[in-house]
């Protein structure tokens, strides 16, 4: 079996979303965890863009960009994550391409300078969740993207409705509580194991000390709101 090396930021959701592919499919990995602002040489040689997630193959094949190797890790390890069905599968590919745009709006309200700008990308967020709640009603009955079975596009959003749930306890918008699909989706992933790569209250700690380190409008809440995991 092929030794499998994943380059990592520690609170990556694209790393993560690797990560939760590779625990799926039960194949055995390391981390090697770099820091953002100090990437060294021998990540640099392996990484065409300069960004993680890089996945190594027996110190040979550096495979690169989320997506990708998602894949690359469904054509060649049971159990196979996409639907069999060719329409399924072409239409859960189309979602997947969605999610940077859904990433966009619903965590665009932790990236603004004042409470105008907050406000205003907050009453966006809707527009993303409205889209993935109709999504999941022609899908099936739940938890998951396709119903019963998880598949490569729950590993993809995963990470982000995880992060979307972690700005909710540090500054509460309240829309995810209007489409209950997307939320009882959201709860399903975030309760599933290949989720997580770190003890959930250890994450959740880090990725408010990220936010915190941001400083950025909702920064200012952090530490006056209580992690659900504490």
């Amino acid at each position: 079996m092929a030794k499998y090396v994943l380059a990592s930021f520690k609170t990556c959701p694209w790393v993560q979303r690797v990560a939760i592919v590779l625990r799926e499919k039960k194949i055995d990995f390391e981390f090697k965890h770099i820091e953002p602002d100090n990437r060294p040489d021998w990540f640099r040689a392996i990484s065409p863009h300069n960004k993680v997630p890089v996945l190594r193959l027996d110190d040979k094949v550096s495979l690169f960009e989320s997506g990708a190797i998602a894949e690359y890790l469904d054509d060649t390890a049971p159990p196979r994550l996409h639907p069999e069905d060719p329409v399924a599968r072409a239409i859960n590919r189309a979602w997947i391409e969605y999610m940077p745009t859904f990433v966009d709006i619903t965590s665009g309200h932790a990236y603004v300078d004042t409470e105008v700008d907050f406000n205003a990308a907050a009453a966006k967020v809707p527009t993303a969740f409205e889209k993935l709640e109709k999504a999941l009603e022609r899908q099936g009955s739940g938890p998951f993207f396709n119903g019963a079975r998880y598949s490569l596009a729950d590993a993809a959003y995963a990470p982000f409705l995880q992060r979307h749930l972690f700005l909710e306890r540090i500054k509460r918008i309240g829309h995810i509580d209007r489409f209950p699909r997307v939320k009882a989706w959201a709860e399903a992933v975030v309760a599933r194991p290949s989720t997580h790569s770190f003890p959930p209250a250890e994450f959740e700690r880090m990725y408010r000390q990220t936010v915190k380190k941001r400083n950025k409008w909702i920064s200012r809440f952090v530490e006056d709101s209580k992690a659900a995991a504490d």
